[in-house]
Formats: structure tokens, sequence, C-alpha cells
């Protein structure tokens, strides 16, 4: 970066207008999309920093509860048909062949379809009413596929499910970015993407239960009554969503002061506050994403995470059984890994939260013990004497998908620009459909009940994810670098760089066009 742009900007940025106190007592509720950048800005020192913790406690109390509840719920709609599998839903619906890989290939093909626009609308109008809107949807798809009677009705359903689903996962990331700090990022997408394993212990058991009883009456066909239960939860949730989640400027939990000041608190992520650039696509920032790195590296990780997902979301069930399991044991035994997963979970979002500089070495030695697991359930004889050892390799891939989940935290982390992170979101997660409708093609009828090619398939992927991830971590390191080069002989302050860096942010510049952006490793 050339002294002439610093001082350029310097000129443009030198000062902030500060907003006279009778204004800031005035706001009315609905008139924070109207604060003008300097007034966000100017903001941010006026509140101690008692006020901000007092603040982040209560966002805390009313937003990660409900969010962990709620992608806990989608996880389990999402992936119930593993164990619906095993208890009937293929025999009773007459599935034959590849039948049963397509219901999660249509889920994730209509995903990545709807995935892009839905970010437009996340983008354009209150976040927190749609993502209510499209849960109670997806709630009522969830309970009719417990009506299905044959593979017509279950893969309309299951598109029907996608078409739903797809705003759930990058709508919270950006729900999370607008509300947190850049250190809090990984710890409170990690707290909600916990339920992924914590929620799953709860309807493990809760299915285990359905199972048990079907399994005293052979007629009655526990999985039907699984989609009930499932689908009258998401919409009971849903419904509750519709009043508390949400963006600063939407909720009523909050003051409009409570509201100026969760705006101010996170203007030092330079990345501008929940209504900055919602109002213009800018083209300018699509052609700075396909020309970044780390636009294509996200996609990639998130496809080389996803192909093992797809796989063993939909075979696991199925897998385990061949190790010498039944049915039922197969849901009890999930629970120490969901558990496991969960204090991983923890352990990574609170040493994130108190050290920078960590998120990707944690997301590349997530790669290694999946890797070896998988190779281990490929290679190792499927023998009665063997079961536990398979079992064994299954629970060594438990931290895979912190290399997924900690890559979404770093797309508001580290993507400042609204249509650029909204588009680096939108391709994050077409790779992870492709990679999910991959893993479930892979996994053959012909290869039941091992599925050997397809799990060796899955660990070619994490060595593949592991060399993009150190990739990643090396081009931002040299980012970094150059920007600490371009300030040392800028003659300013460390204050006068943060303070320009936030009025960049404010008004929707990149990273690229940031000139004092530092990323997060």
């Amino acid at each position: 970066m050339s002294p002439e742009i610093v001082q350029s900007e310097g000129k443009k940025f030198s000062s902030v207008e500060m907003v006279p106190l009778e204004k800031q007592n005035s706001i009315e509720v609905g008139e924070i999309s109207d604060i003008s950048e300097q007034d966000i800005v100017a903001a941010e020192g006026q509140y101690s920093e008692e006020q901000y913790k007092h603040l982040r406690r209560k966002i805390d109390r009313y937003l990660l509860p409900l969010m962990w509840l709620c992608y806990g719920i989608q996880q389990t709609d999402k992936t119930a048909l593993g164990t619906q599998a095993v208890f009937g839903l293929r025999e009773d619906t007459g599935l034959h062949g590849q039948q049963y890989s397509w219901l999660t290939t249509i889920f994730y093909l209509v995903y990545m379809i709807f995935e892009f626009p839905s970010n437009i609308l996340l983008q354009r109008y209150k976040m927190g009413k749609i993502l209510s809107c499209y849960m109670i949807c997806w709630g009522v798809v969830v309970l009719c596929i417990g009506f299905a009677q044959n593979f017509t009705h279950l893969i309309v359903l299951r598109a029907l499910q996608g078409c739903f689903e797809c705003c759930i996962s990058p709508g919270f990331i950006l729900v999370v970015g607008s509300w947190y700090k850049t250190r809090e990022h990984a710890s409170r997408s990690l707290v909600f993407q916990s339920a992924n394993a914590g929620f799953g212990i709860i309807s493990s058991l809760a299915l285990y239960g359905i199972g048990k009883h079907g399994a005293k009456d052979p007629n009655s066909e526990p999985w039907r009554w699984m989609s009930y239960f499932l689908g009258a939860m998401t919409i009971l949730v849903g419904c509750i969503c519709l009043f508390v989640l949400g963006t600063p400027s939407e909720v009523k939990w909050l003051t409009p002061e409570e509201k100026r000041m969760a705006n101010a608190r996170i203007v030092s992520n330079n990345t501008g506050h929940d209504r900055t650039g919602i109002k213009k696509w800018q083209w300018k920032q699509v052609r700075e994403c396909l020309r970044d790195p780390c636009f294509w590296f996200a996609g990639i990780n998130a496809f080389t995470s996803s192909v093992p997902n797809g796989g063993l979301t939909t075979f696991a069930s199925i897998m385990n059984t061949s190790f010498g399991f039944t049915s039922l044991e197969v849901i009890l035994l999930d629970i120490p890994r969901s558990a496991f997963s969960v204090l991983y979970f923890i352990a990574v979002g609170i040493i994130t939260s108190k050290r920078s500089g960590l998120r990707l070495y944690f997301m590349i030695c997530s790669t290694i013990p999946p890797f070896v697991g998988f190779l281990g359930m490929a290679l190792i004889p499927n023998k009665p004497s063997n079961r536990w050892t398979k079992w064994g390799m299954y629970f060594m891939t438990v931290p895979y998908v912190i290399s997924l989940f900690v890559a979404w935290s770093l797309i508001p982390s580290n993507t400042a620009g609204r249509t650029k992170r909204t588009l680096t979101s939108s391709f994050t997660f077409v790779g992870y459909c492709v990679g999910n409708m991959a893993g479930s093609q892979i996994f053959k009828a012909k290869d039941a009940p091992y599925y050997i090619p397809g799990v060796v398939g899955c660990a070619v992927c994490f060595g593949l994810e592991f060399a993009v991830l150190v990739a990643w971590r090396v081009v931002l390191v040299l980012r970094n670098r150059r920007l600490d080069r371009a300030i040392a002989n800028d003659g300013l302050s460390e204050e006068e760089r943060a303070l320009r860096a936030k009025k960049m942010g404010e008004e929707d510049r990149t990273d690229f066009e940031n000139p004092y952006f530092r990323y997060t490793l």
C-alpha cells in the first residue's frame, strides 16, 4: 500500500462528526436504520465497558439458547432420514437401488438452487422474520414426510425441505456478525453449531423411545411417528422465533438506546452494522470476490468437508448396523459421540475467544483424526470381533465438523462489504450442498452394507482439505504482514488508524478497499 493512498484516505476520513447528545437521546423505535455512519462510529466511545458487557449478556440470553435450539432441530430434521431408514422407511415406501441416496441428493440440490435467492432476501428484508417463516414452512414439510407412501412423495417433500432449510445456516452466520465482535464470532457460532451434537443427544433419546415403542408393534411404522414429532416441534419453535430472532434494528427486546449501543459495540469489526449496504447490490464487490483466493478457499473447503458429511448423515446408521449393532443400539451409541463433540466445540470456542490466531490451526488439526478414522473403517475387516474397533474408527470422525463450522465464522470476521459477504456466504453454502450431494452418491447400493469405496473417497477429501486450509492460512498471514509493512511508516497513531478503519467499514468498504483491515487467523 503506497503512502499516497494512505494520505489521500487520511484527508477524506480525518475526522468524524460528533452527534449532539439531544439527538442521541431522541432516537425512536424504527429509526435505527437511519442513524448515520458518523453517529455509529462516534457512539462507540460513549458507553462504558461495563455497559457493553451488560448488553452482551442480554444478547447472549435472548439469542444463543434460541439459535442453539433452532440449529439443533434443523440438523435433526435434515439427518433423521438415516435413523428412519433403519426403522422401516425404505421398506414401507418401496425404495430400491439408489432411490434412498437420491432423497439426500435432491435435498442439497434444491438447497443449492435456492441458496443465493434466499441470501438476497436475508440481505434486503427483516432477517429474523424471514428465518422464522422458513422454519415454520420446513416444519410443515417434515410433518408431511410422516404421511409419505412412495418414492415420489418422499422426493417431492425432501426437495421442499431443502428449499426451506437453505437459509438457516448462512442466516445465523449473518446474525452473529451483526451482534458480536470479531473475536466473539467463533465462540458464538460454535455455541449454536454445537447443537449439531448437543441437540442430537436429546433427539436420539426421543427417537430411541419412539423406535423402542414401535418395536413392540411391527405394524406401527415408528419412522412416521418420528416425522410427526420432529415436524410439530419445528413449527412450535419457528413461531417463537417470530417474536425473538433478528438483528439489532429488528428485535423488540432492546430499547432504542440499546440498539444504538449494539451497533456501536461492533464498529471495531470494520465491516459495518446490520443495515450497512442493504439497499444496493454492488457489482464491483462481486468482481472483487472472483479475484480473491479466500473466496475460492471457502467454497472448496466447504465442498471437501461436506462430501464426508453427506455420506455420514445418510449412511452412518446403516454402516453401524453392518458392524454388528442393532438399530436401537446404533441410536444409543451416537450419544457418547455427540457428547464428545459438544465438549470439543466448547473447548475450541473458549480457546479461540481468549487467544487470537488459532481458528485455522484448529481447522487444520481437525482434519487429521477423521482421515485416520475413515481409513480404519475401510481397511479393518468386518468381523464380529472387530465391531468395537470399527466403531472406534467411526468415533474418530467427530472433529471434522470444526473444519467446516469454524470456516463459516471466518466469513463475518474476514469479509467486509455487504455484497461481498453475501456472495461469499452463498458460494460457501453452494460448496456445502454440492459436497453433500456427492457424498450421498459415492455410497453406491452395490457396495452395501460396508460401502468401502465411498469411505475411502471421504478419507481422500480430508487429505485435500488439509492442503486447502494450510494454503488459506498462508495467504492471510502474508496479507497481514503486508499491512504491517504499509502502516509502519504512515505517520499515524494506532487510534487514528482504528478510527479510519471503522469509518470505512460503516461506508460498506470491502476488506480490499479498507487499507487498515486486519484478517483473523
